[in-house]
């Protein structure tokens, strides 16, 4: 029978997904992937609409688009440069009060939504709330749709980061498997809104660190930012982002440019993030503390409206372009045609360096990864447009520098040497030039180690609260429940046990916490004595309360679980045993392990460790302190 084997399959699913840890991670990378990628769609829809409207059609700018974007097409409006500053002030002023009205707590929450993506991992237990998100994302679609230098991937990696953390709460997951989750949702947004499956999952993974990445987010992220992406090419397609040519590098001797350019993008890149933080805390703190937040933030508003109508770029024939507004992709696809020339480059990173950091530094929502691959690439461009000009045996594509710049600048100002590297290659669809790619990365994270654009990224899994407990939880890690639980028969209550029945079996019986099962066997619910104990001297309710009445949340591990597992089970419960089911079968119960087995077995952990010091410590001998 159809419906037979259906159920039977279902059975088999929800087996797998209880039983296999993988399995798990990979049905919930799936549902975030999905939720995520809905998401992302109608962001990606909501700023390309508002970007038409306000610069095309009302202010009559005309900005190019790259090849895989815009979705929209028609006559541009009547030239009205003054309604960009309006529409900026005016999104900045609401984006003031909305944030000091409903999420003050995100005032001072970093650079950008990535950066408080991290900020939540590290220091907030992976918990990015609701109305955050949702607020951030609408004011970002307004900031970048007026014309606020601002780009797609930050908001839409909180967004991303938020849905992981909702779907972590509604499933009860512990803070780890939160932060997870958290990772999750954020690989999602980018390899979507980036069209780069595996460059958007790497970069989530590793931006939160310095000089580490959270391995163990990675199957979660990949398989979310694969679905995400399916989604999202689903509505608007599989073509890049750029429609430019295949490059590929073929020469040993341009190695050299290309280390040349590593050293050029370490330099603007400490001049993005010094003019970024110097407008920041320089300039829009002094001003929030004197004149309030909503006016310091629509004065930033202003300033960004003002700069991108004073600050244009003509690059078609009687068209006023929008040089510095919004993420500027479409510009890069130019430069990489060849169709921007080097003192217009030097010309458009300067506006875009202050522009962005106007937007972001006065607290306008908006993120820094866009504009970040926009001055890099120009920064590549200039020096593959010299050497073209001084070499044209040597330099044949200067076009390419300015793929290498974006991934290499990013790399350095982000600390994230892989994600972009692999995003570049997804995008060029190629990896010709994967030599250079790796060469400038790894030159500029050594070149950028003193600085970095995300406030709260921290050096290393060490450093970072959100493992700060990794230390204990290690010792735990390469214990199992196998060699510590009580294995025989275990007394299983029925649901329908009455509270008289209940009473004898207790008196008869050394356990503490009894397991219950409901009539077809499946395992459903705890009942402890302590709960029992109100209750076992009312005659009157004996034949009346049963088991079901009295019972609590199950849970469970198995021989297989580490002795972590089960210390967060017991703190989560509060139980004194919990019930050890087989492998294969969460209903089948083999034995009980007490929780006081488990902190003994720590403790007898621990005091093993500090003897194996201290019996080591004669042998060696004393020497100068090395600072690392």
């Amino acid at each position: 029978m159809p419906i037979t084997r259906l159920i039977n399959y279902w059975k088999d699913f929800v087996k797998s997904y209880r039983t296999v840890t993988s399995f798990r991670w990979l049905v919930i990378g799936v549902v975030v992937g999905t939720m995520s990628g809905l998401v992302a769609a109608g962001f990606f829809w909501l700023v390309e609409s508002g970007k038409f409207l306000i610069q095309h059609q009302l202010a009559g700018i005309v900005s190019p688009d790259p090849a895989g974007e815009g979705l929209f097409e028609g006559p541009a409006g009547a030239y009205r440069p003054w309604v960009i500053p309006a529409f900026t002030t005016g999104t900045a002023l609401l984006t003031g009060w909305l944030v000091k009205t409903f999420i003050p707590e995100t005032i001072n929450g970093g650079t950008d939504g990535t950066d408080s993506t991290i900020n939540a991992f590290h220091n907030q237990g992976g918990i990015i709330k609701a109305r955050v998100a949702i607020i951030k994302g609408l004011c970002s679609v307004l900031t970048i749709a007026s014309g606020g230098s601002a780009g797609r991937e930050g908001p839409i990696t909180q967004m991303g980061a938020g849905i992981g953390s909702w779907l972590a709460k509604i499933l009860d997951m512990s803070a780890k498997e939160r932060r997870m989750l958290l990772l999750a949702g954020a690989a999602g947004g980018l390899g979507a809104i980036f069209r780069a499956p595996l460059g958007g999952a790497l970069t989530a993974v590793e931006v939160i660190y310095r000089e580490d990445f959270e391995s163990e987010a990675i199957l979660p992220s990949v398989m979310s930012s694969v679905v995400s992406y399916s989604i999202f090419t689903f509505f608007y397609g599989t073509d890049p982002i750029f429609g430019i040519p295949r490059f590929s590098f073929h020469d040993p001797r341009e190695l050299i440019f290309y280390a040349l350019l590593a050293f050029v993008c370490a330099a603007v890149g400490w001049l993005y993030v010094k003019t970024f933080y110097t407008i920041k805390y320089h300039i829009f703190f002094p001003l929030k503390e004197k004149i309030g937040l909503v006016w310091s933030m629509g004065l930033g508003g202003l300033a960004m409206g003002l700069l991108g109508i004073l600050y244009p770029y003509t690059a078609h024939a009687g068209l006023v372009t929008g040089g510095i507004l919004s993420g500027g992709y479409g510009w890069l696809e130019l430069a990489i045609l060849g169709q921007i020339p080097a003192l217009g480059m030097c010309y458009i990173i300067i506006g875009k360096t202050v522009a962005t950091s106007v937007t972001i530094g006065s607290g306008m929502s908006g993120g820094m990864f866009a504009p970040a691959l926009f001055v890099g690439g120009m920064s590549g461009g200039l020096v593959g447009k010299l050497g073209h000009h001084f070499f044209p045996n040597i330099v044949t594509e200067p076009g390419a520098y300015i793929l290498v710049g974006m991934a290499a600048f990013f790399a350095g100002v982000a600390n994230a040497p892989i994600g972009p590297l692999i995003m570049v290659t997804e995008l060029t669809q190629g990896y010709g030039l994967l030599a250079p790619l790796m060469l400038a990365s790894a030159l500029c994270i050594v070149l950028g180690r003193n600085f970095s654009l995300y406030e709260h990224q921290v050096e290393n899994k060490f450093d970072s609260p959100a493992h700060a407990e990794d230390a204990t939880i290690n010792i735990l890690e390469q214990m199992h429940v196998a060699d510590f639980y009580n294995p025989g028969d275990v007394i299983v209550l029925e649901e329908g046990t009455t509270l008289k029945a209940l009473t004898d079996i207790i008196a008869h019986s050394d356990q503490f916490y009894f397991p219950v099962r409901a009539q077809d066997g499946t395992y459903v619910g705890m009942v402890s004595i302590h709960n029992v104990r109100n209750w076992m001297f009312e005659e009157e309710l004996h034949d009346l309360v049963v088991v079901r009445d009295l019972m609590s949340r199950p849970v469970y591990v198995r021989p297989d679980y580490d002795l972590y597992q089960a210390l967060l089970r017991f703190v989560n419960t509060d139980y004194g045993q919990i019930p050890v089911v087989s492998e294969t079968d969460t209903s089948d119960i083999i034995g009980l392990i007490n929780r006081d087995d488990v902190f003994l077995a720590y403790a007898e952990a621990i005091a093993q460790v500090k003897g194996e010091g201290q019996e080591a410590a004669p042998d060696t001998e004393p020497g100068p302190a090395i600072k690392e």
